[in-house]
């Protein structure tokens, strides 16, 4: 008999773990297109266009009679999604942790986000508080699943390992992102040709990525698996659920020293992501062909940004390469300022600077953090990350919302965003990460 066919447990054990990777890295290709669709592209314009055509004469929304500027609703309902997220990551966080049971966790999360998304088909005329409803909801579901599946990469992933399938997982959501993106540009642009209105296509769009959300989780459910735990206490309700988690990172201040920092710098991000398509059409005068190109073309560089950041990473080690691409962000930012209006080649020359420093600030910040994780405590510790990560990121749409209101001004306010990734890179630079990860009783790993 020939040796050559003998799979050996540790081979065994290698080819299991990379089938289970391969699985993780569908959830990205599932979820983003969300993120990029409809979070990033059409919402934002299309929702805020609705909120309009039911405003008053003055310009102002009333729900549930406050006013509120119809250009500020949508930046105002982010805001409240990540709210509602904060009361729930926290206690499915803590019970995934506690039962081992993240699977199921994870389908419930992933498709009440998909069911609102595809319920997004019916936002037409003045129905913006029910835009309004299903942004939260899915905004909401989005954080939670995330948060899930953020928590799987140190249990599939050993330390040398954690950049590059942390780098992966953007780059595959990037890649879905770019597809869909192509398929939307062709609806929309050719909306006509199919016999659909311009609002029919956007509706038509926002449907299509909760049902694209939906059908590819059924990849990583089916190879993702559950870790068996010992039994502990029930999750405490929401809040308490999440000063309890806090309390115990403080134990692991280092690694609340690493939280605060991205919860700084991330919030920046985050609001750039989902206020990016709303700048370009109501102060750039850009029209939502140019938009949808522009992250298009945001998504395609994504995907070789997020995949050479990781290999950057093992030269540099990712604390640095992360501030690097913290002054890049301050620097593209800065100059979106000065962008022209109705200039799109400008626009598309800062979408190809935010596009090489996107995916590798996000991934290798994620396999940073894990390394950072208490082993046994990973969902518990990745719902305060992603209360960082979108939890904490109504900061970030609230200024943005509060100086459009104050000045009128989407120049001030998309120049207000700086403060988070000045502020992010000096206390990050603070944070020593090697003992950071020593303290939290994980190995070193050679670069970091």
């Amino acid at each position: 008999m020939g040796t050559d066919t003998v799979r050996t447990p540790a081979a065994g054990e290698a080819a299991d773990r990379r089938r289970e990777q391969r699985g993780w890295y569908f959830y990205d290709w599932a979820c983003s297109v969300y993120s990029t669709s409809v979070l990033t592209v059409f919402l934002g314009p299309y929702l805020t266009s609705v909120a309009k055509s039911a405003a008053d004469p003055d310009g102002y929304v009333h729900p549930l009679g406050v006013p509120v500027r119809a250009g500020s609703f949508f930046a105002y309902s982010v805001s409240l999604s990540v709210i509602v997220a904060v009361l729930l990551m926290p206690l499915v966080g803590a019970a995934a942790d506690r039962s081992g049971r993240k699977k199921p966790l994870l389908a419930a999360a992933a498709y009440t986000g998909a069911a609102a998304t595809t319920g997004m088909f019916f936002l037409g005329g003045d129905r913006y508080l029910l835009g309004g409803l299903l942004l939260v909801v899915a905004n909401a579901a989005q954080s939670v699943a995330m948060m899930l599946y953020n928590s799987y990469l140190p249990q599939i992933a050993p330390p040398e390992e954690r950049d590059a399938v942390s780098s992966r997982g953007w780059a595959f959501g990037y890649a879905a992102g770019s597809l869909m993106l192509v398929v939307n540009l062709a609806l929309y642009l050719g909306h006509d040709t199919f016999g659909v209105s311009e609002s029919m296509a956007v509706r038509i769009c926002l449907a299509s990525a909760g049902l694209w959300w939906g059908a590819f989780t059924l990849v990583p459910l089916r190879r993702l698996r559950d870790r068996r735990t010992v039994a502990r206490e029930a999750a405490l309700p929401g809040l308490r659920q999440l000063a309890a988690t806090v309390r115990d990172m403080r134990r692991h201040p280092l690694t609340l020293a690493f939280l605060l920092a991205y919860l700084v710098y991330n919030d920046g991000i985050q609001t750039v992501i989902s206020q990016a398509s709303v700048y370009g059409s109501e102060e750039l005068g850009l029209g939502q062909s140019t938009l949808i190109g522009a992250v298009l073309l945001v998504q395609v560089l994504a995907v070789a940004g997020a995949l050479a950041m990781g290999r950057l990473a093992r030269t540099y080690g990712a604390k640095r390469t992360i501030l690097g691409s913290l002054v890049a962000w301050t620097l593209t930012l800065g100059a979106g300022y000065f962008l022209p209006a109705g200039a799109p080649v400008w626009f598309f020359v800062l979408a190809a600077g935010i596009g090489l420093v996107l995916g590798g600030s996000q991934a290798l910040s994620r396999s940073l953090f894990s390394h950072l994780v208490p082993p046994g405590k990973e969902a518990e510790y990745f719902s305060a990350y992603e209360v960082s990560d979108r939890g904490m990121s109504w900061l970030g749409p609230l200024l943005f919302g509060l100086t459009y209101q104050l000045t009128g001004s989407y120049r001030d306010a998309i120049i207000s965003l700086v403060v988070f990734f000045v502020a992010g890179f000096a206390l990050l630079a603070r944070v020593p990460v090697r003992r950071a990860i020593g303290d939290a009783g994980n190995p070193v790993p050679e670069k970091i």
